[in-house]
């Protein structure tokens, strides 16, 4: 009654089960993290790219203005 599988018991193999669980859950929380932080540095690359633009047609502006 106490073994279930190869005389291994069943608490046992509920570990290990478990264990493999978390393991599933951390890869996922990692992959799900890592598309959060790339989703946020492109939003602040686009909000650099716009400064850039912006500095470049007030000097644009400036110097037709010369």
């Amino acid at each position: 009654m106490y073994t279930v599988f190869l005389g291994v018991p069943w608490w046992v193999i509920l570990l290990i089960g478990f264990t493999f669980l978390s393991g599933y859950m951390a890869l996922r929380a990692m992959v799900a993290e890592k598309r959060l932080e790339q989703r946020f540095i492109e939003q602040e690359g686009q909000i650099y790219m716009e400064r850039i633009e912006e500095e470049r047609q007030k000097r644009y502006i400036k110097k037709v203005g010369e």
